[in-house]
């Protein structure tokens, strides 16, 4: 049982949402398994979904010819005259290459051009020892302002007075303390920051170009296990043991391979904890630390997330004013969805009984606004009722699903809201349990838009924002007035 962490003393009414759905196949879920990725451009707009451009991952590996890239169409901000990744493994993921060029680059009507745009990151692992390459990088003819500038590692380049740039920045990182050690590699060639407006876009934005990524994996050499000493007798309880005799193992649990080493951010990041962020779970609900707790199960081998535990059909809340996608059924996390805030970190919410309206692929909600409602679906059915709550910052979404943070400090920060407000036609009668069958309740009937790929595939963010035909429709009981408070 997990000890309640924060509660609020209401009395919460109760939401029968029973919900029978098809269980579809899980997407893989990123291990540690060799993997690499890259991208050509992304466009990190305050408030706005990023824009990306030639961005692709691996496995499968292979090479991808995505052609011209211009940013907005008229190109005034970007552009690029060919688009290429090339991601590839060899020795079983021993080592892991992962490439992006471009060619023929203008940023902002020519303030800043390159004839190519070249990156590499090569991340290699032996016998447990691993190193990483970045040679055959470079940004040929590069000119700033008018001025020609030779890149080297890590070189900062002024922007007049509206921004900074940063050239050739990498960074390789082991993981050893691992059931399977691994190394890991990114570089990105060109990393533009904005200091003041410029060419149409605001203060804050960051421009990226040609970032790569690559983690190589491989199992640690077996070595043949020492014979076992020969039995002996023991000595007689009165007499201390001969010289030279056997000692009995320390009572130390061996804390390598059990499963991988979590790296971690710093523990809170502002833009999450900062004022406007809401507790996903409206009224009484316990939750404890498990993050990071072994899993036996296809989530990676160890606990994404925090259990808030709390009675079937609690109000689930967007946390965030951001976008909802990948909405519906999957075979681990049952009914669940996904949101993204304006600031480009992601939420995942998982088990849910029912959806309200809002549950749509890139409905725009505000902090607050109710999702759907706690249940135990997915392979936490016939368990205790909860959401499965999981944070996934911004900065660490290259990761895939290992960027995931412990949602606690979040959690123990984010404000318990008093009321709530339902969407219409969504009934939510103040009603207790009555023995051991739920009253009757709200029930998703149809739905269109379901996305059934992961929420870390920005693909799914794309579908999410397309024009879809069809709504989400929940019918129950009586409607309940729009604004319900806690008593």
């Amino acid at each position: 049982m997990v000890a309640g962490r924060r509660s609020i003393a209401l009395a919460l009414p109760i939401l029968a949402a029973a919900l029978t759905v098809g269980v579809q196949a899980s997407p893989a879920v990123p291990q540690a398994n060799p993997r690499a990725s890259e991208y050509a451009v992304q466009i990190q707009i305050p408030g706005q979904i990023p824009v990306l451009a030639g961005q692709h991952a691996a496995p499968p590996w292979g090479t991808a010819n995505d052609g011209k890239f211009s940013y907005p169409d008229d190109g005034s901000v970007l552009q690029a005259a060919t688009v290429t990744g090339r991601l590839s493994d060899a020795g079983g993921g021993e080592t892991v290459r992962a490439g992006s060029d471009l060619t023929h680059l203008s940023l902002f009507g020519g303030e800043i051009t390159a004839d190519a745009v070249v990156t590499r990151a090569a991340a290699s692992i032996s016998r447990g020892h691993g190193s990483a390459s970045f040679t055959g990088s470079s940004v040929t003819n590069l000119s700033v302002l008018g001025q020609p500038v030779t890149p080297t590692p890590h070189l900062r380049v002024p922007l007049a007075d509206w921004g900074h740039a940063f050239l050739l920045e990498e960074e390789q990182t082991p993981i050893t303390r691992a059931a399977v050690p691994t190394y890991h590699a990114w570089e990105t060639a060109i990393d533009i920051w904005l200091d003041a407006p410029h060419g149409g876009l605001p203060t804050g934005t960051r421009i990226l170009i040609g970032y790569v990524d690559a983690l190589a994996s491989a199992p640690p050499p077996s070595t043949p296990k020492p014979p076992p000493p020969p039995a002996a007798a023991p000595p007689p309880a009165s007499a201390p043991p001969p010289p030279g005799s056997p000692q009995p193992p320390s009572n130390v649990i061996n804390d390598v391979g059990l499963f991988p080493t979590l790296i971690l951010p710093p523990p809170l990041q502002k833009s999450i904890t900062s004022q406007g962020y809401v507790f996903p779970v409206y009224g009484v609900s316990g939750y404890g630390d498990t993050f990071g707790a072994p899993r036996g199960d296809v989530s990676g081998g160890w606990h994404h997330g925090d259990d808030i535990f709390a009675p079937l059909g609690a109000p689930v809340l967007a946390v965030a004013d951001g976008v909802v996608f990948s909405v519906g059924p999957e075979k681990i996390g049952g009914n669940r969805l996904w949101l993204q805030d304006k600031a480009g970190n992601q939420f995942y919410y998982a088990h849910l009984s029912a959806y309200t309206p809002l549950a749509r692929n890139g409905t725009q909600v505000h902090a607050g606004d109710v999702l759907g409602f706690v249940g135990n679906t997915g392979d936490a059915a016939g368990g205790p009722y909860h959401l499965h709550f999981e944070v996934h910052p911004a900065s660490l979404l290259f990761l895939g699903y290992d960027g995931a943070v412990d949602p606690t400090p979040y959690l123990d920060a984010w404000r318990h809201l008093e009321s709530v407000q339902f969407p219409s036609g969504v009934a939510w009668a103040p009603q207790p349990l009555r023995g051991l069958a739920p009253p009757p309740g709200a029930m998703l009937l149809q739905s269109s838009d379901i996305s059934t790929a992961s929420g870390l595939d920005p693909e799914s963010l794309r579908r999410a924002l397309a024009p879809h035909a069809g709504d989400a429709l929940l019918l129950g009981g009586q409607r309940s007035s729009s604004r319900t408070a806690a008593k």
